[in-house]
């Protein structure tokens, strides 16, 4: 295996050659991906990136208890995959990260696509 000018790995992709990442993106992304292993959190992504809602309308949405989704709202926003604004009252949650929406969506579509399924049975069917 061909080595980087800093030692690090390069692997023959086909359309040219990537480095391994660093070690602290591997460790953000491995974070991330963390988040979204659970099919209630991956549930409230896609709900969100389909549009913005506050809280109660997650709940419903996602079928979840206020209190839990509110939690999850909280780990997603700590990561930095949510965001929020107050209107009036209420707190009105969005996923700001266009490449974030962009992964979730391939992900559920290609499954979704596997099974035969649509998107939203298919992230019921996972426990959402």
């Amino acid at each position: 295996m061909a080595r980087g000018p800093d030692g690090r790995a390069v692997v023959a992709a086909g359309v040219g050659d990537f480095e391994d990442p660093p070690a602290e993106v591997l460790a953000e992304a491995a974070a991330s991906f963390g988040l979204l292993a659970s099919s209630a959190r991956l549930h409230i992504v896609w709900a969100l990136a389909q549009g913005e809602c506050d809280v109660t309308g997650l709940a419903e949405r996602v079928g979840g208890a206020l209190p839990a989704v509110s939690q999850h709202l909280t780990k997603l926003k700590l990561a930095g995959l949510v965001r929020s604004r107050r209107e009036g009252r209420r707190q009105v949650y969005f996923v700001d990260d266009s490449d974030v929406v962009t992964v979730v969506r391939l992900m559920v579509g290609q499954l979704s696509e596997r099974t035969g399924r649509s998107p939203v049975r298919r992230l019921r069917d996972l426990g959402a």
